[in-house]
């Protein structure tokens, strides 16, 4: 018997069909020697801290950093997933095969394979379904080049290096800065991709709300009924303009050059999950999780490909599918004509193999849309059709025009474009052009070398503006390219592997934080609340808040994903480096009182008073019997400038300079100013 596994009950009927397995069973489908099972996305999760030991269970900063010998799983506690989890159990047990059905991504994979971990099958041979889209075409074709699950270890592992890296630095500096920092506010939230996140929206808004305007000035002039702007650029004062206005004003306008350029403008790139996130943003104002949503279930109906790419561009297999796929897009078959009258192009930017990884664009499928699809669905549809069709059309071919002229020895110039031949412009209509709109742009009079007349010099004042706050369109951008503004294309596909999260997982984020309350919209506005703002001032940790560095991390999980970087080497170095956040903080001398949120003092271990302290507790006579506060194995030590752990070699960071205790100081003295420091 074959057991199949997919990730949605929904994906399990249509795989089922295609396979004759029609029986319907209480949790899978049977027939023609498979079985088809399914999970509801994830079934398991990482264990809790008191998981591992009942004294990680408290919320108490000596019991800091919680780092685990072996990360291990769980069934997470739902009735109907416990249900679920048993019927596949089963199956596995008396399978002679497994398929690994689940989304051809890294969450995906980490999905199924927490199951088969829990199950206990990973002895059984297990093939790996992988397509880019969910049509009958699709399917067929993938169960005839089924591959080694084997072949995706490093997909799985990147995911899990993933998991348990979220894991160590959320809870650790979540309970970290909540105890250290919150005095009974709540619950200080602090994670690898959130914090970071917030950090930009917190520095956009200090940027706009410490912006000062200054007023600076700009000197025009007409001339045949076209503005030229003076190249001189702004003046700080009215006066200097006025002054110059002076100088020319009844003097002749003489043109020095016009020179013209044919020019060519290439299609829009086809869309990857942001791009596509941002451009729903921006024409219809759909959240990110929104759109991710909307484009997740035209995938499901079948009607578009795999959604939670970051890659721009096709693989070159895709090309000769490319007619049959205009040619079922039905709704648009008078601007698929021209198309099809003729060998399509096959060009780099749009195939080129080195681009895709494990799936390429979002595209539409060989299914016509359905007519059935809610407004909003086909608002998405028509976005991703209209994009493929215009990357197959000729480009736009516009004449750029740039005209020099002088009064005295006054410089000024005016540009203007005008449209050649549309190209793939046609596919769109006026005014929904996607990002390269010219409809602003000037069509200039044809001006002649050395022709001279009266022009019309003025003064005009301008104002210099602050920052815009984000969108979650632009926040989607900088999120991408790890908080740098970046507007040429090539650019942001290069940064693309640096950037904070990833494509499937930065709605979520942005979603977590509205949740949170750290974060509100008005209109289309993002701005921080003042809880946002107060975490990332108590959060005195920069790399925590940084972008750079968690760009870095995600440039070192995508190398893992390529078998250029070890996930062992990843999880040592989150724990190498929360070892050091955890000490770095407990040596914080600001004076931060410690109090626990209400909803969590139950679960803390209260202060002793000094009293019971002396009462319960042997007289100090030596060093040796002073446990480490940090990590609570070893014990102190002298060192030749600092007082330290026994336990430093094994990764203990504890330090306690001369300067806040003297070398001399007494064991029992030492003791006294480790439990204030530290609040044992």
């Amino acid at each position: 018997m074959i057991v199949c596994i997919t990730e949605k009950p929904s994906v399990a009927k249509d795989i089922a069909q295609i396979l004759g397995a029609s029986v319907r069973r209480d949790g899978y489908y049977e027939g023609n020697g498979y079985q088809i099972t399914w999970t509801f996305g994830h079934l398991c999760c990482l264990k809790d801290p008191h998981d591992y030991t009942d004294g990680w269970r408290s919320w108490n900063l000596s019991t800091l950093p919680m780092l685990p010998p072996k990360f291990g799983i769980k069934l997470i506690s739902d009735a109907g997933i416990e249900k679920q989890f048993k019927v596949i159990e089963s199956l596995f047990q008396s399978a002679d095969e497994i398929v690994n059905c689940g989304d051809a991504g890294q969450e995906g994979e980490l999905i199924q394979r927490w199951v088969m971990q829990k199950a206990k099958c990973l002895t059984k041979p297990v093939k790996r379904l992988w397509i880019s889209s969910l049509t009958d075409e699709s399917i067929r074709a993938g169960f005839d080049n089924l591959k080694d699950q084997k072949e995706f270890d490093s997909l799985y592992y990147a995911g899990l290096s993933r998991a348990i890296g979220d894991w160590i630095l959320g809870i650790n500096a979540t309970r970290l800065f909540t105890l250290k920092y919150s005095s009974g506010k709540g619950v200080l939230s602090v994670g690898r991709v959130q914090t970071p996140t917030l950090a930009l929206i917190v520095q956009r808004q200090r940027e706009i709300d410490g912006f000062v305007p200054e007023d600076f000035w700009e000197i025009k002039t007409k001339y045949r009924n076209v503005d030229f702007a003076s190249t001189k650029g702004r003046f700080s004062t009215p006066e200097a303009a006025d002054e110059v206005v002076a100088q020319i004003k009844g003097k002749p306008f003489v043109i020095k050059s016009c020179v013209t350029k044919r020019g060519k403008e290439s299609a829009p790139k086809l869309f990857d999950l942001t791009s596509l996130q941002v451009e729903c943003d921006r024409r219809y104002s759909f959240s990110a999780d929104m759109t991710l949503q909307l484009i997740q279930s035209l995938y499901e109906k079948k009607f578009t490909t795999y959604p939670r790419v970051d890659t721009t561009y096709l693989s070159e297999d895709i090309y000769p599918k490319i007619p049959g796929i205009l040619q079922a897009m039905r709704p648009y078959a008078a601007l698929v004509a021209p198309l099809l009258d003729k060998k399509l192009p096959k060009q780099k930017k749009i195939f080129d193999n080195s681009k895709v990884t494990d799936h390429h664009a979002i595209i539409p499928t060989n299914v016509p849309p359905s007519p059935t699809l809610s407004p909003e669905e086909k608002r998405v549809y028509d976005l991703v059709a209209r994009r493929f069709i215009a990357a197959f059309y000729p480009d736009c071919e516009f004449d750029q025009t740039t005209v020099v002229g002088n009064v005295e020895h006054f410089e000024f110039k005016a540009s203007g474009k005008q449209i050649v031949k549309n190209g793939w412009r046609d596919v769109y209509t006026k005014g929904e052009v996607a990002q390269k709109d010219a409809d602003d742009d000037a069509i200039l009079p044809i001006f002649e070398i050395g022709e001279s007349g009266p022009h019309e010099p003025s003064v005009v004042k301008k104002t210099t503006q602050p920052p815009k706050y984000y969108t979650e369109g632009t926040l989607l951008r900088a999120m991408e390219t790890a908080g740098k503004l970046v507007d040429d294309e090539e650019l942001r596909e290069a940064m693309k592997e640096n950037g904070i999260g990833r494509p499937s997982t930065r709605a979520a984020i942005i979603e977590t934080l509205f949740k949170r309350r750290y974060i509100r919209k008005e209109r289309k506005s993002i701005k921080a609340t003042e809880a946002g703002m107060a975490l990332i001032d108590t959060i005195k940790v920069e790399l925590l808040k940084s972008a750079k560095l968690t760009g870095m991390w995600e440039n070192k999980l995508r190398k893992i994903e390529r078998k250029e970087y070890s996930a062992s080497q990843f999880v040592d170095e989150l724990k190498m480096l929360i070892r050091e956040i955890v000490i770095g903080v407990l040596n914080d001398n600001s004076g931060y009182k410690i109090e626990v949120p209400d909803d969590k003092k139950k679960d803390v271990v209260k202060e002793k008073s000094s009293a019971e302290k002396k009462k319960r507790r042997p007289a100090i006579k030596s060093l040796s019997q002073i446990k480490c506060p940090v990590c609570g194995k070893g014990h102190i030590l002298k060192g030749r400038n600092a007082f330290g752990c026994s336990d430093y070699a094994a990764g203990c960071r504890f330090v306690l300079p001369f300067t806040e205790a003297p070398e001399d100081t007494s064991p029992a003295k030492l003791n006294k100013i480790i439990e204030k420091k530290f609040k044992i």
